[in-house]
């Protein structure tokens, strides 16, 4: 396995964080510590779940779909990935943080992108983009 990102967060709960990203979100745990942090595959990057009672801050940017929550993380999908997601999402009964939105309509980035938050409060973005090629284009 090379390039692959590794995040650690405080997940609060790890059983809650676990039914979320194994049960909701669909991924795979991996390597664990009973009761301290377990591994999550997600989409084949390393994410640690730390049991916490700490949460993370978070506040909200400017960008051309309104202000966002920072800090955050997610992952590229693939059309068919995320339409699938949205439907997972929707089967669990979860509210997004913010809804699915289309940006760049019409352009070589248009792309559709949601917001989530898992039981911790840590944020999620969730996107497909119509182009992903040209994700690391200079303007």
């Amino acid at each position: 396995m090379s390039n692959c990102l590794h995040l650690a967060v405080p997940a609060g709960d790890l059983e809650k964080a676990k039914t979320f990203y194994c049960g909701v979100l669909g991924c795979k745990t991996g390597n664990s510590e009973a009761g301290r942090w377990v591994d999550i595959d997600f989409w084949g990057n390393e994410l640690t779940l730390h049991q916490s009672v700490e949460r993370l801050p978070t506040v909200r940017h400017d960008v051309d779909m309104g202000a966002v929550a920072v800090p955050h993380f997610g992952i590229h999908l693939s059309e068919d990935q995320f339409q699938a997601l949205k439907k997972r999402i929707a089967d669990a009964g979860l509210e997004y943080l913010d809804k699915p939105y289309r940006r760049f309509v019409g352009n070589e980035f248009e792309q559709e992108t949601f917001f989530i938050e898992d039981p911790n409060g840590n944020v999620l973005e969730m996107k497909t983009m119509v182009n992903p090629q040209v994700l690391f284009k200079k303007n």
